[in-house]
């Protein structure tokens, strides 16, 4: 009896031991990266690169009001997969080799977890399928980051938020509960950087994360929306949640969490886990056309020089279209003032835009329209059906200042219905990418950064910060920074003057930013007054492609320097660099040539560009694939050249 009781009491211990010690490690296809899973009462990860232990013990795990508790495991599937992705509208590049091995652990709670490891990086996510209506009532996404971590956190004060935030360093143990920050956010351990974003966001809340202290951070959530308030022509407040972050019916695969990783920050340039992890697109979007923009709000259409009387009138947009078409820019946008901001259909008095429309096309321009998201959510269909008949191209949708379940939500229908009047579409006031323009390609580009607009106002959009953002924000997917300043200035000298406005840093800084930042729908800010006056800027201009064939990170360290070279659809390349308020030389490597001979016209820093930002010189080198050069970069300073085959 004592025997049988002993073998019982062994036996139960064993079987709890072995829940509790359920272990399992996926690597990455080149061994470097090593995740271990470890699933009992809780599930944790450990994530190490090369030996080094990047995230401590942490844990995850999904609630909702129908999946029982505990984590048994039903079945486990593991597989490896290399492919190659061909995205619709390209950004870094024409294809993107997809090579990663994966785990899926389904429990018989109704809920499965899949994780996958890349060469640069490691995600996560859950599955459900629960059938019918259920609600997720919570999600525990910790990370708990090694001793002595660092971040460049953009903290945030509330969930109602446009996400256009500086990046402040932080100790990550100093991360306590009363920091929120938005993402992405890097945090680097020991030298290697992590970007912690999210992909493949529909029908679910938005991920942000607070500090926890002692190196620990935890992912939270907007709740869902109980009642909601509108305060004005664009703004919408919740101002009661639902004690559950979403509303789901049937079977769902909820966002990937994702952690990009590289031990060179130049690497982070050419990171696409975003895109790769989101879903594929269905149906044809071989319409979508990347291309320049001409922009009017930056500036209040404060034209000179010209014989009509500028302002939100026809005259003034024919003026731009006119300026598109002579140097090859693919749209003009209308921003606000176009129309009444509580009625799409009620244009202001002086603008005609289905005429508008028809002289755009007779000059190959085509036109893309502002809205705020708040009537075009009450006019969507009869607004873009007479869009689509006016022969527009596009809408900028903005203000929507939230990522709750029923914000998110909004895009998609935004994204669907645009797409089915062959719009494209650009978000402002919006939370970042999570791969929406691999799933609806339509969607071209998106705020959600602090960007060039604020020079209007403020001194902030320093070297400092555009030195900074490729490395965080852009990592996301597309930004809509609006480059492309002609008054620049060093520090010394700035002042708000939203009329005129102008930027930090050198006139090449400016430059290289068309080269650097990503949007296939690139905005060039400043009057076409100002161009006008500047032909040899615009020589490049009008050449600069808005999508890449492939990307070459050259040298770069995250808020001090960058230089990129990327390669045009006809094979040219083209370099941009860019510093910080530090003048330095960078060392250029342009082994990334084919054969042959080129011609590299260059925009260099002036001589006397630390003193004057808008001094800048020309010059054109024969160059190969053997040639390196030094380039110097004055303070906030910048290079771009065009490499053409001879």
């Amino acid at each position: 009896m004592k025997l049988n009781l002993l073998y019982t009491l062994l036996l139960l211990t064993a079987v709890q031991l072995s829940v509790k010690a359920q272990k399992y490690q996926l690597v990455s296809p080149d061994k470097k990266i090593t995740v271990d899973l470890s699933i009992g009462k809780e599930i944790t990860y450990q994530i190490q690169q090369s030996g080094k232990v990047l995230i401590e013990e942490s844990a995850i795990g999904l609630t909702t009001d129908k999946s029982t508790t505990g984590w048994k495991i039903a079945k486990k599937t593991v597989n490896s997969v290399q492919n190659t992705l061909k995205p619709v509208v390209w950004v870094k590049s024409e294809t993107i080799d997809n090579q990663y091995n994966a785990i899926v652990l389904k429990f018989s709670n109704g809920l499965s977890l899949e994780w996958k490891a890349f060469n640069n990086g490691v995600a996560w996510h859950w599955l459900s399928d629960l059938k019918g209506n259920y609600k997720v009532l919570s999600e525990t996404a910790t990370f708990q980051f090694a001793s002595g971590a660092k971040s460049l956190f953009p903290k945030e004060d509330q969930f109602f938020s446009h996400n256009e935030r500086e990046y402040k360093p932080f100790n990550v143990n100093d991360l306590d509960s009363t920091k929120l920050a938005s993402l992405p956010t890097l945090f680097d351990v020991a030298g290697t950087k992590i970007i912690l974003t999210e992909s493949d966001l529909w029908n679910y809340a938005g991920m942000w994360i607070r500090g926890g202290g002692n190196g620990k951070i935890n992912g939270v959530f907007p709740h869902h929306p109980k009642e909601k308030k509108v305060t004005s022509d664009r703004d919408e407040h919740v101002t009661k949640y639902d004690d559950y972050i979403a509303d789901v019916n049937g079977s769902k695969s909820f966002p990937w969490r994702v952690l990009m990783i590289s031990t060179a920050d130049k690497d982070i340039l050419s990171n696409q886990l975003v895109y790769q992890l989101a879903k594929p697109a269905t149906g044809d979007f071989s319409w979508v056309k990347p291309g320049k923009v001409q922009w009017d709000w930056w500036h209040y259409n404060n034209l000179y020089g010209v014989d009509f009387k500028a302002g939100i009138n026809n005259d003034t947009y024919k003026y731009y279209i006119d300026f598109a078409s002579k140097y090859h820019i693919e749209y003009v946008l209308l921003d606000e003032g176009w129309c009444d901001t509580r009625d799409l259909m009620k244009q202001s008095p002086d603008i005609d835009v289905e005429e508008l429309a028809k002289y755009a096309k007779s000059k190959n321009v085509d036109l893309i329209l502002w809205t705020s998201w708040l009537v075009l959510d009450k006019q969507l269909d009869q607004a873009l059906d007479v869009f689509e008949k006016w022969g527009i191209k596009g809408i900028k949708v903005d203000f929507m200042q939230r990522d709750d379940q029923d914000m998110v939500n909004y895009y998609e229908k935004v994204s669907k219905t645009a797409a089915k009047r062959k719009l494209m579409v650009d978000f402002h006031g919006a939370f970042k990418p999570t791969g929406w323009n691999r799933t609806y390609p339509n969607v071209m580009t998106s705020e959600g950064v602090l960007g060039n607009e604020i020079s209007k106002f403020a001194g902030s959009i320093t070297p400092d910060h555009t030195t900074t953002i490729p490395f965080i924000r852009m990592a996301a997917g597309p930004m809509d920074f609006t480059p492309g300043g002609m008054l620049n200035v060093q520090k010394n000298a700035f002042a708000g003057v939203p009329s005129e406005p102008m930027t930090l840093g050198t006139r090449c800084n400016q430059l290289a930013m068309y080269v650097v930042f990503e949007s296939p729908l690139q905005m060039l800010c400043d009057i076409p007054t100002h161009y006008y006056k500047e032909p040899e800027a615009m020589e490049f201009l009008k050449e600069v492609p808005s999508v890449w064939k492939n990307t070459v990170p050259l040298d770069a360290k995250v808020g001090d320097y960058i230089a990129v070279a990327r390669q045009a659809k006809n094979n040219d390349w083209y370099i941009g660099a860019m510093t910080d308020w530090t003048a330095r030389d960078l060392n250029l490597d342009l082994s990334f040539l084919g054969d042959g001979k080129y011609k590299m016209m260059i925009w260099k820093d002036g001589v006397n560009a630390d003193k004057n930002a808008k001094d800048f010189k020309q010059e054109t080198l024969e160059v190969d694939k053997t040639t390196k050069l030094t380039i110097k970069l004055t303070t906030g300073g910048g290079y771009v050249a065009r490499l053409v085959k001879i």
